[in-house]
């Protein structure tokens, strides 16, 4: 409920006619995401210039190294690389310190509870699963497939279904899974938390076997035709895969049922903050006005994005959210500057 007035006060709908606005194409794919059909760049440099007309300093490669709050409520003294800057009003957009690689760090939660917040504890999200060494094969990296993936007996909140399911990609690499299903489930998942698998999302293996003409098949010349060879073999058990089908008891059958639709394991861990593209965590949002964005701790002071305790799913959920907060406090800062 914390984020709802700002997603209804900026909607995708409204980021898009902004992109527009600049002049730049957009095509919608796969999940009805929307993408640019141009590169990145011209995103950026529609940003930087609307910035610039509308008045803004752009201050790159400046480290900010403290925020000290001056009296009577008088704005901030922030303590830079270039210098001691004073401000009336701040807002602190500094983001989590997912994917280090694009200059991510932690400073903005050292600075919001320097500033007097409560950080709730925080830790990679969307990341993918890292898995004991030879938990299926090791041999596996590379392969990429869609997949059902859930959580069994998650108990997550009732807002979500008891056993939350995702349907998309998945990926094997060298120390376990990733890809757009399995970052999914990371969101969700807990450390100890079981992990299922279906392979064959939409299909019936059972039927399959029992499919008349199927007896001489063997297990592992029926799935081959329908799961990468590498994949068949590791999942497959050894004593039953070049069996005929017609011999296979009805409770080896299960057996290989089970192995491909509802495949559990436990995994070791997610993959660290390099990894992650989001962090869970952040700046408890009791302290922070769901409206303007603005602290209920600190007079004159906005905090926005990741850096808040809000994680949204993957396929661009928290992109638009640090766009709609960001626009949630600069409509409150619009409104004390008078405009």
């Amino acid at each position: 409920s914390f984020c709802e007035p700002a997603l209804d006060a900026f909607t995708p709908q409204d980021m898009e006619r902004l992109v527009h606005g600049w002049g730049l194409p957009v095509e919608e794919r796969a999940h009805g995401q929307l993408f640019l059909t141009v590169p990145a760049k011209r995103l950026l440099d529609a940003l930087v210039q609307d910035c610039r007309r509308q008045g803004c300093a752009l201050h790159c490669q400046t480290d900010v190294h403290d925020v000290v709050p001056l009296p009577d409520g008088a704005g901030f003294e922030v303590g830079t690389s270039q210098g001691l800057w004073r401000c009336r009003r701040l807002v602190l957009a500094l983001g989590s310190p997912a994917w280090p690689q694009c200059g991510a760090t932690g400073s903005g939660f050292r600075l919001a509870q320097a500033l007097g917040h409560r950080l709730v504890e925080h830790a990679p999200a969307l990341a993918p699963f890292r898995m004991a060494p030879g938990w299926l094969d090791d041999n596996l990296a590379g392969i990429s497939l869609p997949v059902r993936i859930g959580l069994p007996q998650a108990g997550l909140s009732p807002s979500l279904a008891a056993d939350p399911v995702w349907q998309d990609d998945l990926l094997f690499t060298h120390d376990g899974i990733s890809g757009p299903a399995s970052l999914k489930a990371s969101l969700f998942w807990r450390p100890g938390q079981e992990v299922a698998l279906d392979f064959l999302p939409g299909s019936d293996l059972a039927a399959l076997l029992d499919g008349p003409g199927q007896g001489k098949q063997t297990p592992r010349g029926l799935l081959r035709r329908l799961l990468p060879q590498r994949l068949v073999d590791a999942l497959l058990p050894p004593e039953t895969a070049g069996r005929k089908i017609a011999e296979l008891s009805r409770a080896a059958r299960q057996q290989i049922c089970a192995r491909i639709h509802d495949f559990r394991t436990v995994p070791a861990g997610l993959a660290g903050l390099k990894k992650a593209e989001a962090c869970r965590g952040g700046v408890d949002t009791r302290q922070v006005d769901p409206y303007s964005l603005q602290s209920t701790v600190r007079e004159n002071l906005w905090i926005v994005g990741e850096l808040l305790d809000v994680t949204g799913l993957l396929g661009g959920y928290n992109l638009h959210w640090a766009w709609a907060s960001g626009m949630a406090a600069g409509r409150a800062l619009a409104l004390f500057a008078g405009k």
